[in-house]
C-alpha cells in the first residue's frame, strides 16, 4: 500500500471508508432473468393484488365448498322448496315463498333430508337460487369450480396444442410450417358458435357424464369445444416467437457444434417461451370462464344441475325484478375473476417485456 502526499508537501497514510453493509451488497448484485422478473412483479401492486385474489379465488371454490357444505348440512343441487309444516298445522318457511319466488339473503328455511327424510333447519347465507329454493350461497361456491375448471382445462389444452404447434412450424419452417399455418386459417375461418351447437346437440351429451372423478358434469365437453377451437392463437403467438428465435446468435452456435434440430428446439427454443407462455395463460384463462358463462346462459354449455356462474345468470334472469341480487351474485364474481386474472397478465407481461410499458 502507497502512501499519499498531499497538498502542502506532509505524507499521510491512505484512509480506508466503511465497508458496505449486506443490505448495500444485495442491493448491488447481480440478479439472474428471473429474479428480474419478480422484481419488476412484485412493484406492480395491482398485479400482485389480483394474483392474490386469484389464489384466494381458487381456495374458496375448491377447499371452501366442501366446508361450507358440510357446516351448513346440504349440499347445492338439494332443493328446499317443498311445504313443511308443525304439528300444530302452522307451514315453516322454505326457499320459496307462497309465489314461488325464492327467499332472500339471510333467511332461516327448513327442508327435509334427501335421505333420512327428516326436517332439517339450514341457513340460506344468499338466499334462495329459483323456484326449486336451493341455496344461491353454494351454488355460487360449487359454480366456481366448474367455471375454473373449464378456464383452466380449455387453456391447458389450447398452449399444449398452440406451443407444440407454433414452435415447430415457426422453426422448422417449410412443408410443416404451410400444413400448419393452413391448418390455423381454416381453424379461424370456422363457424364457432355454430359448431358448438352441433357438438353439445349430438357428441356432447354423451361427454357430459365423463367426469374422472374430478370434473364437473359437462365440463369435458366444453374443454374440448374451446381447445381444438381455440388453440390456433396461441400457435400463431409461439410460432412468430419460434421464427424470430430461429435467427439467434445461441441456436446458430448450438447447430455449428453439431447439435441436432429437435435439441436445439428442446433445449434453446421451448425453453424461452415460457415468459409468453405464462402472460398467455393468464388472460387465456379469463377469457374462457367468460365463454363458459355466455354459452351456458344460452343454455349450450354447462347443463343443470350442475351449477356454473352462467346457469346462475340464466336462472336468475327470470327473477330480475323480485330478486334482482340473483343477478348481482355471479356476475360479480364472473367480474372479480376475470379482472383479477387480466390484471396480473398485464403485470406479468410488463415483467418478462419492461419495454412494454413505456
Amino acid at each position: 500500500m502507497t502512501n499519499v502526499v498531499d497538498p502542502t508537501g506532509s505524507i499521510r497514510e491512505p484512509t480506508i471508508g466503511p465497508m458496505p453493509t449486506r443490505e448495500v451488497a444485495d442491493a448491488v448484485r447481480a440478479r439472474n432473468y428471473w429474479e428480474g422478473v419478480w422484481l419488476r412483479f412484485r412493484r406492480d401492486r395491482l398485479a400482485v393484488a389480483g394474483g392474490g385474489t386469484i389464489i384466494l379465488i381458487f381456495i374458496v371454490a375448491f377447499a371452501g365448498a366442501p366446508i361450507a357444505a358440510a357446516i351448513l348440512g346440504h349440499g347445492p343441487n338439494e332443493p328446499f322448496n317443498s311445504p313443511i309444516y308443525t304439528d300444530s298445522g302452522q307451514q315453516l318457511p322454505t326457499g320459496v315463498d307462497a309465489d314461488s319466488i325464492p327467499v332472500g339473503p339471510l333467511s332461516t328455511v327448513y327442508g327435509r333430508n334427501q335421505e333420512t327424510y327428516e326436517v332439517q333447519k339450514t341457513f340460506f347465507v344468499l338466499g334462495g337460487d329459483s323456484a326449486l329454493g336451493r341455496d344461491e350461497f353454494l351454488r355460487l361456491l360449487y359454480g366456481a369450480q366448474v367455471s375454473l375448471e373449464v378456464g383452466v382445462g380449455a387453456t391447458l389444452l389450447t398452449i399444449v396444442l398452440g406451443v407444440l404447434l407454433g414452435a415447430v412450424a415457426g422453426f422448422y419452417r417449410g412443408w410443416a410450417d404451410t400444413v400448419i399455418s393452413r391448418a390455423i386459417e381454416v381453424i379461424m375461418a370456422f363457424p364457432y358458435l355454430l359448431f358448438v351447437i352441433a357438438f353439445a346437440g349430438t357428441v356432447g351429451t354423451r361427454l357430459n357424464k365423463v367426469t374422472f372423478g374430478f370434473l364437473g358434469e359437462g365440463v369435458l365437453t366444453l374443454i374440448v369445444v374451446f381447445g381444438f377451437l381455440g388453440w390456433f392463437y396461441s400457435a400463431r403467438v409461439f410460432r412468430s416467437v419460434a421464427l424470430s428465435l430461429r435467427e439467434k446468435e445461441f441456436v446458430e452456435a448450438a447447430r455449428m457444434v453439431g447439435a441436432s434440430q429437435w435439441r436445439i428446439l428442446r433445449s434453446h427454443i421451448l425453453p424461452h417461451l415460457v415468459g409468453p407462455l405464462i402472460v398467455l395463460v393468464t388472460f387465456s384463462v379469463a377469457g374462457y370462464i367468460l365463454a363458459e358463462a355466455g354459452l351456458s346462459f344460452l343454455g349450450l354449455g354447462i347443463a343443470l344441475p350442475t351449477a356454473s356462474w352462467g346457469t346462475l345468470l340464466k336462472d336468475a334472469l327470470q327473477y330480475k325484478t323480485e330478486q334482482p341480487w340473483l343477478m348481482v351474485w355471479p356476475g360479480l364474481a364472473l367480474l372479480l375473476t376475470t379482472l383479477s386474472f387480466n390484471l396480473m397478465g398485464d403485470g406479468l407481461r410488463d415483467a418478462f417485456d419492461p419495454k412494454s410499458s413505456r
